[in-house]
């Protein structure tokens, strides 16, 4: 535990990306890395957490329009944020998953291959499981093989 403060005093409450990127490939997930991934997993939980109870106030508030235009508009519009939702149901849980995997330290680690997923990957899309070349060779498969 006395590292992971070291680390949280020497770069401050948050790394700033260009700090990370600017670390030795010999620093790749340590401490202050995977702080910064975990709090910016942290928050993108907590954003997804917060729309998804926005969701749910706006959906309350529904009033009866009589006009049948005004009606599909706004069940139109209905139906789009709740397959927004859905969506960010699905990540919710790809970011609680990353969060389990810096626990066990297996983050920014290939599922497939257990190289380097790499930083700017991760910094594009962290709840990556697979390092870029990887995600090339599954989607392939997939595009060939239809799964």
């Amino acid at each position: 535990m006395a590292s992971k403060s070291a680390a949280t005093a020497v770069h401050g409450p948050i790394m700033t990306e260009e700090e990370l990127l600017a670390m030795p490939e010999s620093d790749y997930m340590n401490e202050a890395q995977l702080a910064f991934f975990r709090e910016r997993l942290k928050q993108l939980e907590q954003d997804i957490i917060n729309n998804a109870g926005a969701t749910t106030e706006n959906l309350r508030e529904t009033q009866f329009v009589p006009d049948p235009a005004d009606r599909a508009t706004i069940e139109e519009e209905h139906a789009l944020e709740l397959r927004t939702r859905d969506r960010e149901r699905k990540l919710l849980k790809k970011v609680q998953q990353s969060i389990a995997r810096i626990d066990t330290g297996e983050y920014g680690w290939c599922e497939e291959t257990g190289e380097p997923i790499g930083l700017a990957r991760l910094l594009a899309r962290p709840t990556a499981t697979l390092s870029l070349e990887a995600q090339e060779r599954r989607e392939m498969r997939q595009k060939l093989y239809g799964d």
